[in-house]
């Protein structure tokens, strides 16, 4: 019952993350695109940084960007907060729920390192907390005044994040810890520096004194950053269910290569919107994802068809051991009342059907069984692959 229960708190607060998610997101992109948009106010008016003009749902719009803050406060502001802060609230509990509550399934597995739940956690909390250190830091630092090179050292150190976690997490669970601080780091830039920051200047106008512009730029400067990372973190959303990302032995060099694909598509975007076009940056973005593609792709070794032939009986021994804990109606592995993605392997037909499947997760990127649970060696791996080189009979 146990399972059961977390399996329906899974649903719905990844349910309640995806749309609070979408939320923030849209909003963030829009404000970008706004702001990146801007005409000079025609006729000029004071303070009036620059304006623009909409058509929407059948209506008409005109919103004005002040430089600081306007001569006299409007009686209701609207805040972009709570999208922000319920994305990290949601994915905060899946974290938990997911992860943490099935540590020993999701975040460790014992072939890389040997950990216990609880020691997987504290890693996993202890990491959060340094990364957000390390970036306040960084942006409090010299650094911080140019853009270009913080990027730069950033990405660098979302690269050494990645390689260290995969010599600490599964690939699985290293791909969600990158994210979980990223993600972090982005709603804490609006708890933090963004929100806060637009209520000193709010403040400041009640009082009937100058709004600090300071304020201000490091309110666009921490919007910028979450920008750039919202496609990566997008991206580890949905990485679970493409196991030959974070399953293949250099997990942290394939995120880097999509994080700097990512990067370089929002930065085309970004340009677009002020007007630049430079088609050379979505075209290297394409080129990396197609030259990843190319890399990760699974190989039929010749010499293993023609190797002894691997009987059905022989390979569905590795399944009814390792395999139908999990993949069956009806569960006996501790912690699944369901089978994964409903996946049932108690058919030879079924098992032919998802004979490709099968051998991507088992044999190539040897994602599953997760965390190695039933505890399936390099040998039986092995032979998943031969059968499956060997045509995946079933009869």
């Amino acid at each position: 019952m146990e399972a059961y229960l977390l399996d329906w708190a899974s649903l719905l607060v990844r349910w309640l993350h995806l749309i609070t998610g979408i939320a923030w997101i849209g909003a963030s992109f829009y404000f970008v695109w706004l702001d990146n948009h801007l005409e000079p106010a025609n006729p000029p008016r004071k303070g009036v940084a620059g304006e623009i003009w909409s058509v929407h749902g059948g209506g008409f719009y005109n919103q004005q960007k002040y430089l600081v803050a306007p001569d006299t406060l409007p009686t209701t502001l609207h805040w972009f907060k709570w999208e922000a802060y319920w994305t990290w609230i949601s994915g905060f509990t899946l974290l938990l729920i997911v992860y943490y509550a099935r540590a020993d399934a999701m975040l460790i597995d014992k072939s890389v390192a040997d950990l216990s739940s609880w020691g997987a956690i504290g890693i996993s909390l202890g990491v959060l907390l340094l990364g957000l250190v390390v970036y306040e830091g960084l942006c409090r630092s010299p650094l911080g005044d140019n853009g270009l090179a913080l990027g730069l050292v950033g990405f660098a150190l979302i690269v050494l994040l990645a390689w260290g976690l995969t010599h600490v997490f599964s690939g699985r669970g290293a791909y969600m810890e990158v994210g979980v601080v990223l993600g972090t780091i982005m709603v804490a830039n609006v708890a933090h520096i963004i929100i806060p920051g637009q209520r000193r200047m709010v403040a400041s106008m009640i009082a009937g004194k100058e709004p600090d512009s300071r304020d201000g730029l490091r309110a666009k400067q921490r919007s910028v950053h979450n920008n750039y990372m919202t496609l990566p973190v997008v991206f580890i959303m949905i990485s679970s269910h493409y196991p030959m990302t974070y399953g293949d032995p250099h997990a942290w060099l394939v995120l880097a290569v999509i994080f700097l694909a990512g990067a370089l598509i929002r930065h085309f975007f970004n340009l677009r919107h002020k007007g630049r076009t430079v088609p050379l940056l979505p075209a290297a973005g394409v080129a990396l994802l197609a030259a990843l593609a190319v890399w990760l792709a699974p190989s039929l070794d010749p010499a293993a068809a023609r190797g002894d032939q691997v009987t059905f009986a022989q390979v569905d021994k590795v399944f009814q051991g390792r395999c139908v804990a999990c993949h069956s109606k009806q569960p006996t592995q501790p912690g699944f009342v369901q089978p994964p993605a409903g996946i049932i392997l108690e058919s030879p037909d079924r098992i032919k059907q998802l004979a490709d499947r099968i051998n991507q997760q088992v044999a190539v990127a040897k994602t599953m069984p997760p965390g190695n649970l039933t505890g399936i060696t390099d040998e039986e791996r092995a032979l998943v692959g031969r059968w499956f080189a060997q045509g995946a009979t079933v009869r």
